[in-house]
């Protein structure tokens, strides 16, 4: 008993890095990939399911070949592409799956690219509207700050 619980204490301490992103010994490996940008909960799921790992095994207890393996899988998924995050790519026209800061990179040169073109969503991103088609009167509105300068009555004594 007391094994175990050095064991989990020990887990608890380290911190994983897996694809530029810190994720703690304590969790377990299910939650802490979804914590990476680009993993949703289903590609996680996936991820466990495909190297046949236990979803609810702690990151920490992870040796270094798993987490190579992990990385490398989701840099390279084999799973059906619904779980992908980019299909049919605009300039290529693939299947891909993006990860951390090539997903951020890829989302900028696409709203750039919808600026450039001036379509009504590049506009709105141009404007800092909602570009989906949610209403406005209510919502997003400017300059709702608490006015500045604005001083409290004060008691008469």
């Amino acid at each position: 008993m007391e094994q175990k619980q050095t064991q989990e204490k020990r887990y608890e301490e380290k911190v994983i890095r897996i694809l530029s992103e810190d994720i703690e010994g304590g969790m377990k490996v299910y939650p802490g990939l979804a914590k990476i940008k680009g993993v949703s909960w289903s590609v996680s799921n996936a991820v466990c399911k495909k190297l046949n790992m236990d979803k609810n095994r702690k990151i920490g207890s992870l040796t270094q070949e798993e987490i190579k393996k992990i990385s490398e899988f989701i840099k390279n998924p084999k799973i059906p592409e619904y779980l992908l995050n980019r299909r049919k790519d605009f300039s290529t026209g693939e299947d891909k799956h993006l990860v951390g800061s090539d997903l951020e990179l890829q989302k900028d040169f696409d709203i750039k690219r919808l600026k450039k073109i001036k379509s009504y969503k590049g506009i709105r991103h141009g404007a800092g509207l909602p570009v989906r088609g949610q209403r406005t009167r209510g919502n997003f509105r400017k300059n709702r700050r608490k006015g500045a300068g604005i001083k409290k009555k004060s008691k008469k004594k």
